[in-house]
């Protein structure tokens, strides 16, 4: 579970933003609570904002954590830039991320801080009673890396050889040290649709690919089925079958192909692939796979748009899936991005971040960082009124 995050001079994240998941203890409790220790926490945020605000870029230093630690030891070349833009007017200051964690019942931070394509920190530490000690720190120094570690078994000469585009955290699971597994899992289970680029457009091969880790997974299939149908009227279930294609060098492979099954009220029963179903469709499929999985799995699915691919109707059909145990029972959480302003009458004041661009720069800020905004207030009457802000200037 993800308790806070905090990010600087990322993108148009020129100044330190937050994402807080913490309630504190005023709001009253709701189904999107969860309670650890003495502390609760949202499974749902939602991140509001006109065109160009940032929205995207607020969604996007969790997509480059667990793309940073999970694949940059074993997918980056070595002369490789790391995907971490800096803010353009703050290009000689390095990017810096804080992520507090709580897994298996115990606090974590990862620190790190990135500067001209090259680590200049990463470390881990450990909640021990008040105060965080460190299991592992990486430091530039001039004639490469120092490395420091207690508890974490990674020798120190191999660490220091690690190339400065690489986590040394993802190196030490690829060398098999056992204690990094647990974290390298805990950042494989942020599930996104966001890249270096931004939102991940839609194409056909992501039908392709969904469709085989279904395939693979019978039980995620068929609550991706049930969804499906839930959500589209004309469709009475969804199945994979094998089937077989060429690669661009005409060499044979296996393809994972879905079909829409449908029926009409006199009974009759027509089956049709998926590329021939509609665009909306498709894209649903393909959204609703990754978010399914999260709540099957726990974990964090980290969605921008989340209302381009589903009728505003279903939006909150969706959050309600993260609401209820018997549809979440790890108390995965979700944090999306929208510009349907009607989210804004389903979640409460501290479940929702308003972002606005203002001098090139972006900020963030959570509702209940308001002041003289009530709990009961109609927080969708007084954004559309732009009493708010984070409006489009028209």
């Amino acid at each position: 579970m993800i308790k806070t995050l905090t990010l600087s001079n990322f993108h148009s994240f020129a100044d330190e933003a937050i994402i807080d998941f913490s309630l504190g203890k005023k709001p009253t409790p709701s189904g999107y609570d969860i309670q650890v220790g003495e502390g609760r926490y949202n499974k749902a945020i939602a991140a509001v904002g006109a065109n160009g605000s940032g929205k995207t870029q607020f969604l996007k230093p969790l997509a480059f954590l667990n793309w940073f630690v999970t694949q940059s030891f074993l997918s980056s070349d070595p002369d490789a830039d790391i995907p971490c833009e800096p803010h353009r007017l703050n290009t000689g200051q390095p990017s810096r991320f804080e992520l507090e964690f709580c897994l298996n019942g115990r606090d974590f931070r990862y620190e790190l801080e990135i500067l001209d394509n090259a680590v200049v920190f990463e470390a881990l530490f450990e909640k021990t009673s008040t105060q965080f000690s460190y299991l592992f720190k990486r430091e530039k120094v001039e004639q490469g890396y120092r490395f420091r570690q207690k508890g974490f078994p990674f020798p120190k000469a191999q660490a220091e050889r690690i190339r400065g585009n690489a986590s040394v955290l993802g190196a030490a699971h690829s060398y098999d040290v056992l204690e990094a597994k647990p974290y390298i899992e805990f950042f494989e289970r942020i599930v996104t649709n966001v890249v270096s680029s931004g939102r991940r457009p839609f194409e056909h091969s992501r039908v392709f690919q969904v469709a085989e880790h279904l395939y693979k997974q019978p039980a995620l299939l068929e609550k991706v089925s049930k969804a499906m149908c839930q959500f589209d009227l004309g469709l009475a279930s969804v199945v994979i079958r094998e089937g077989i294609g060429r690669d661009d060098n005409g060499k044979e492979q296996t393809l994972y192909v879905p079909f829409g099954m449908h029926s009409t009220e006199q009974g009759e029963q027509f089956e049709l692939p998926f590329f021939q179903e509609s665009s909306g469709t498709q894209s649903a499929f393909v959204l609703l796979e990754p978010i399914l999985r999260t709540l099957q799995q726990g974990g964090i699915a980290v969605i921008d748009e989340l209302d381009n691919d589903l009728h505003p109707h279903l939006v909150p059909y969706l959050l309600e899936w993260f609401e209820y145990e018997h549809t979440n029972p790890h108390q995965a959480q979700l944090i999306f991005t929208c510009h349907t302003p009607e989210v804004l009458n389903l979640l409460q004041k501290h479940q929702v971040y308003l972002v606005e661009k203002r001098n090139q720069r972006s900020e963030a800020w959570r509702l209940d960082e308001m002041t003289g905004l009530r709990a009961d207030d109609n927080l969708y009457a007084k954004y559309m009124a732009g009493a708010l802000g984070a409006t489009p200037e028209l």
